[in-house]
């Protein structure tokens, strides 16, 4: 999960419920009727308040906390930076009118999303100006990790599945007389998330797929077509159309990236005991 699907799952409860803590559904005395009987909105609004009210009052309290050190530290958020957060997310919802389904069912807006981005970003930056990481550091932990900045074998693949050995058969025999994978794939794969993209896969790296699969997808030339394969989905037929081969990691072309892994890292590590400790320093009264 991405930070951006953690934070935006983290705050859609309180942001629906400050609304309605805030008295936004007062235009009515009641929300429901069973069988004519009201149901008060106080009733709503007192149950709201004894079941999510301590959370929510916490999470106010820890916001003004960040944007008084955030102002005592002279630290923000940029618009751009807000922004380019929201387009990712809209990304990994797959494009912005999927994110907005997803605001709408959640009772949320773009705005809340926005604000949210803003907070989380402003809590990074805050607690980041204490943080002293050394070039040393990030050079060990390269060294640690380096398996994973480089860039491993990939194999860029399409396939067509089927479901018996005998329509593989006659498909292959299609493809072999001249006829169009991406068409076959269309009509006869029983895959449904890549048959309507004429069997496409993208990228595979080691570890993704069934291990049949892989051993011949990745000992296949590229521009070649396999023959039958059979995993626990089916029978393949593989089409390998580009290869990446394995590149080790250069620590200068990657150190920027190692660096943001650490800090990263290093905020998620110490953010409780900052939080703590600033509760300690601030004058803070429930009433």
């Amino acid at each position: 999960m991405t930070a951006n699907k953690r934070f935006f799952r983290m705050m859609t409860l309180p942001a629906a419920l400050l609304m309605l803590l805030a008295g936004c559904g007062e235009s009515s005395d009641y929300v429901a009727k069973v069988d004519g009987e009201k149901i008060l909105q106080t009733e709503l609004d007192d149950a709201l308040r004894e079941q999510y009210g301590t959370e929510v009052l916490d999470t106010l309290i820890t916001n003004k906390i960040v944007e008084l050190e955030a102002k005592k530290e002279e630290v923000s958020v940029s618009e751009d930076a807000i922004q380019a957060e929201y387009d990712e997310l809209a990304d990994s919802y797959g494009g912005e009118e999927s994110l907005q389904a997803a605001l709408e069912a959640n009772g949320l807006t773009e705005q809340s999303v926005k604000d949210n981005i803003r907070m989380y970003q402003l809590t990074k930056n805050v607690i980041a100006a204490s943080i002293d990481i050394s070039d040393e550091e990030v050079a060990q932990y390269f060294e640690d990790n380096k398996d994973s900045y480089g860039q491993k074998e990939e194999v860029v693949a399409s396939h067509i599945l089927l479901e018996d050995e005998a329509t593989a058969k006659d498909v292959l025999a299609k493809i072999n007389a001249g006829e169009d994978f991406s068409e076959l794939a269309k009509t006869y794969s029983i895959d449904s998330t890549t048959n309507e993209d004429g069997g496409e896969i993208g990228y595979i790296s080691r570890g993704q797929m069934d291990e049949q699969f892989e051993e011949v997808a990745f000992g296949l030339e590229k521009g070649s077509i396999s023959d039958i394969v059979q995993t626990s989905e089916g029978y393949h037929i593989i089409k390998v159309t580009d290869k990446v081969p394995a590149e080790e990691a250069v620590f200068e072309d990657v150190k920027d990236e190692v660096y943001a892994t650490m800090l990263e890292e290093r905020i998620n590590e110490e953010y409780a005991s900052w939080l703590a400790e600033k509760q300690e320093q601030y004058k803070i009264e429930k009433m």
